[in-house]
């Protein structure tokens, strides 16, 4: 298997694999999990895979555990730290006691107190890319951005992210400091930053686009035909998309998707993966936890896509053909 192909995301300056890996599924998430049971010796001999296969984007996030996936990374990561650029994020508020209350905190001295511990639990001296996890709607993102730029002069982040935001946000934010990439959630099953500014905004400004969840949160693999494919604990379940008559009406997308799949001779998966990475300037981290998923994600990136293909996929699954909302009342 050929290694993945290196870009520059964004224009300040950082160079990372076209696809990362999004580490979140393989910690526990507030005493449950995210996709279901996690195996930490799995996660960590697919940490150790990506980076042979040229994976150099790991993804995480404070609130993932919280901490434990810091954690994870930092283990996995021992004596390869050179070898890979980690992004992390701050932002969400976690109590003094360990809780994530889902409120978001972009204050500046919240901002520290983030950063020195996710030093520590990382392991690092540094951070590559540091993400507000999402704007606070109490502190003006003019004031956390600069707050954040003040790392770089430290040498304690290289670049700034930002994720989730609104078009007016990131505009804000790039003109405070320059921020290297916007993260949000986009696949064939959530298109929503073509609809809302974003994606164009971020072309315009020369700042990288970092799409999570590029496989639907997995339903786009066409594994899961039923809702009682997913385990008892498993976060979907919350998700209306996947919930009573919503969940058999994006089944029917995902079949039809399937069945093009067939023709082309590879998983339903590789051709929603190469669908986004086909897009201009659209990077991706999608998570795994299990090296054979990360094997077949990672052959994704190899697979051509003709004007004729993609014009067949987005008559498959047009801006607006998914129903039901993407998050009960708050998305991480």
């Amino acid at each position: 298997m050929t290694t993945l192909p290196q870009a520059s995301l964004g224009s300040q300056g950082l160079t990372v694999s076209i696809e990362g890996l999004g580490c979140m599924g393989m910690s526990d998430f507030a005493g449950g999990t995210i996709y279901g049971e996690t195996d930490e010796q799995e996660s960590i001999a697919t940490i150790h895979r990506a980076i042979e296969l040229g994976v150099t984007l790991f993804d995480t996030a404070d609130i993932y555990g919280p901490f434990t996936n810091e954690r994870l990374l930092r283990k996995a990561l021992a004596g390869k730290r050179d070898q890979v650029k980690i992004a992390s994020k701050f932002g969400i508020e976690i109590t003094e006691a360990g809780q994530v209350t889902m409120q978001f905190d972009g204050r500046p001295e919240y901002m520290r107190k983030s950063i020195e511990r996710s030093l520590t639990n990382l392991g690092t001296d540094h951070i590559d890319l540091y993400y507000l996890h999402r704007a606070d709607p109490a502190v003006p993102v003019e004031e956390t951005i600069g707050a954040m730029s003040r790392l770089i002069e430290e040498g304690k982040v290289s670049y700034l992210g930002v994720s989730e935001t609104t078009e007016d946000e990131l505009r804000r934010a790039h003109a405070t400091h320059p921020i290297t990439a916007l993260q949000s959630e986009y696949s064939l099953f959530d298109r929503k930053v073509e609809e809302d500014g974003t994606l164009a905004a971020c072309r315009e400004l020369g700042i990288g686009f970092v799409g999570y969840s590029p496989l639907g949160r997995g339903f786009l693999s066409g594994e899961i035909t039923s809702p009682d494919d997913f385990a008892a604990d498993d976060s979907r379940r919350m998700f209306p998309r996947y919930q009573g008559d919503n969940f058999y009406k994006n089944l029917e997308l995902v079949e039809k998707l399937k069945a093009l799949a067939t023709e082309k001779n590879v998983t339903p998966a590789q051709l929603a993966l190469a669908w986004v990475l086909a897009q201009d300037g659209v990077f991706a981290i999608p998570g795994t936890k299990r090296r054979k998923y990360l094997e077949l994600n990672v052959a994704a990136a190899a697979i051509a896509l003709s004007p004729a293909e993609l014009a067949q996929i987005d008559a498959i699954l047009p801006v607006g053909s998914v129903v039901g909302s993407a998050y009960p009342n708050f998305s991480a």
